[in-house]
């Protein structure tokens, strides 16, 4: 869908947003473009990978899109990928991988945007197969990180640390990288340890490249994570790194609410910061074992709790009733002292209730920083990829605590009685109260009017609206010479 007014003015900022496959990813992205939208001086296209892995992709997406019509909505329709020529069978890895593989596809969707693209912000996982149609453009081309400044710090120094073998038995427990504290070897995602993994391949391509971006955008503000920000910024992580642009924190919109999305009747109930939410994500899995382990968890810990329930990795699947996942018995059990659901919920919304005093999260980066923005205290049990790293930046800056012999999911069944007492002792903490409010004040002086956020959006369009100018003069002589 087009707007009239933007077509007659060629100036127009326009900005295409190109996210990659999972709700991790396609978050932020939609949350980027309404703050772009909120300006009033720029112009969005969204680039949508067809078919989703997802049907909560396909749902959010078009929320978005009911809500802002004046986006233009492009699909890039995907070349199949056969799972055995990639050694992968992770639904999510998949398409990552069909997505790099049709992304010659997406330069003339590009070409012909009207009024003329100004920037392309895409997907860290798409930056060598993109990165050379946005250059044949003369087209800015920046990444959108879905993660931490810690972890990009990882990927920019990635291919140092395979080319000294750093998967190997004997390596360093530690990975040292200029700038920033020593990540343990534990923290590491699994799959790249292994070099012939689609994770390893994918980042030996795209990390060599990251210097050819214009630049980097993560959902973060000043004051967290700020040792790793100034050690990329400086270029002490590696030379020719792009300028970090902090744009966050971003907040839940409007759109994202659903006709069933907060329990509020339940929460209202509540005492004031007497819940803990307890949620992996849209992507975590965990093994009934290790559902009925949380579940009698909770009620040992006696403390309230609102648990969403997921037991499928690809949500479209997960068609189980929650008697069947968690257990009549125990579901039972737990009536008047917490609420669990198996769907889709409205996170930030839950986490900015009054009733909702702590977190039990797998830490992916929109999970830490919707947190944070609500100053809400978190217990962190990373699962799986990036979020052992997020652990560590929520362990840092005082914004909750980190266990870390539970390990990843797959590695063993955390206890009953080791998560009631984590529970108890997030919950029972007024020190980790106090810490979290005070990084939610400085998450929402961030994202006022005025805030940091609000001054780096408008530096960032006021330099497309330079470059565009500059582009179409250049256009203009050169058509005079002729």
């Amino acid at each position: 869908m087009s707007s009239s007014g933007d077509l007659i003015n060629p100036q127009t900022t326009h900005v295409a947003l190109f996210p990659s496959a999972g709700m991790g990813h396609l978050i932020p992205f939609l949350r980027f473009g309404a703050l772009l939208l909120g300006r009033g001086n720029c112009r969005v296209t969204l680039i949508t990978i067809n078919p989703t892995v997802s049907l909560a992709e396909s749902q959010y997406t078009s929320q978005f899109l009911s809500a802002y019509p004046q986006v233009t909505h492009l699909q890039l329709n995907l070349i199949p990928v056969d799972p055995a020529t990639v050694n992968s069978d992770d639904p999510f890895w998949l398409r990552f991988e069909a997505v790099r593989r049709s992304a010659h596809l997406l330069r003339p969707l590009l070409s012909s945007a009207s009024p003329p693209l100004s920037a392309l912000v895409h997907d860290v996982s798409l930056i060598s197969p993109v990165i050379p149609i946005a250059e044949s453009l003369s087209l800015p081309s920046y990444v959108l990180f879905p993660a931490s400044a810690r972890m990009l710090s990882f990927v920019s120094y990635f291919p140092t640390f395979a080319a000294a073998g750093f998967g190997s038995a004997n390596s360093d427990p530690f990975l040292r990288i200029p700038g920033i504290s020593p990540i343990p070897r534990s923290s590491v995602p699994p799959p790249l340890l292994d070099p012939n993994s689609l994770f390893s391949k994918i980042l030996m391509e795209d990390s060599p490249n990251l210097s050819r971006l214009n630049g980097i955008f993560i959902n973060s503000y000043d004051g967290m994570d700020t040792e790793s920000v100034e050690a990329l910024n400086g270029g002490k992580v590696s030379k020719g790194s792009p300028p970090l642009s902090l744009v966050g924190p971003f907040p839940p919109f409007e759109f994202e609410k659903t006709e069933w999305s907060t329990p509020s009747e339940w929460l209202d109930e509540q005492a004031e910061g007497s819940v803990v939410f307890v949620s992996f994500g849209s992507r975590t899995a965990l093994s009934r074992d290790q559902i009925t382990e949380v579940g009698e968890g909770l009620v040992k810990s006696g403390c309230r709790f609102f648990w969403v329930v997921k037991d499928k990795k690809v949500d479209k699947e997960d068609d189980e009733s929650l008697n069947e996942v968690v257990g009549g018995e125990l579901l039972e059990r737990m009536k008047g002292q917490g609420l669990v659901v198996k769907q889709w919920v409205d996170q930030g919304e839950i986490l900015g209730h009054r009733a909702v005093g702590g977190f039990l999260s797998h830490c992916g980066w929109n999970s830490v920083m919707e947190a944070a923005h609500k100053g809400v205290r978190v217990l962190a049990w990373p699962q799986h990829g990036d979020q052992k790293i997020n652990a560590e930046v929520v362990r840092a800056s005082g914004l909750g605590i980190w266990v870390e012999i539970w390990g990843w999911s797959s590695e063993s069944v955390v206890k009953r009685d080791e998560i009631a007492e984590r529970v108890r002792e997030l919950m029972g903490s007024e020190s980790l109260k106090l810490q979290a409010a005070k990084i939610g004040d400085v998450a929402r002086k961030a994202s006022e009017v005025g805030g940091n956020r609000d001054n780096t959006l408008e530096r960032l369009i006021g330099e497309w609206e330079k470059e565009k100018k500059k582009k179409k003069n250049n256009n203009t002589r050169t058509t005079t010479l002729l």
